[in-house]
């Protein structure tokens, strides 16, 4: 009898828990409303991840000062560079012209090298972007 009482509470209470997963579980349509801007970020990023220009990677400075001459810098060392991307980056007051984006120093020191043949005030810094 006592046997029989255990079975019947042990199969009662296993039904119990099968069955109120189907009762209790619930069901719903989520819809996401989001900003069109975040897909324009989105892949702006993914772009500037692809350039490199997120990570701390090593660049060459080539010149400091003022954005005419920056430019001028800019197109000499492309009239004899194509190796490595150069760009003009903004510092208040002043403009500067940096070439490539290693990911480690041996490289930047390598083309240091080269360009400094050209360019004799290039140093390697490592930017905080």
């Amino acid at each position: 009898m006592r046997f029989q009482y255990t079975l019947n509470i042990l199969l009662i209470s296993i039904l119990l828990v099968f069955s109120a997963e189907t009762v209790l579980a619930q069901r719903a349509t989520v819809t996401v409303q989001q900003d069109e801007k975040i897909s324009e970020l989105l892949t702006l990023k993914k772009e500037l991840e692809k350039e490199n220009k997120l990570s701390s990677n090593y660049t060459i400075q080539l010149y400091y000062g003022e954005l005419g001459q920056a430019n001028a810098i800019m197109r000499r060392y492309r009239a004899r560079f194509g190796s490595w991307p150069a760009s003009i980056e903004y510092e208040t007051p002043n403009y500067k012209v940096w070439v490539g984006n290693f990911s480690e120093r041996l490289e930047a020191d390598r083309a240091l090298m080269q360009i400094k043949e050209q360019f004799s005030s290039a140093f390697i810094l490592k930017p905080n972007k």
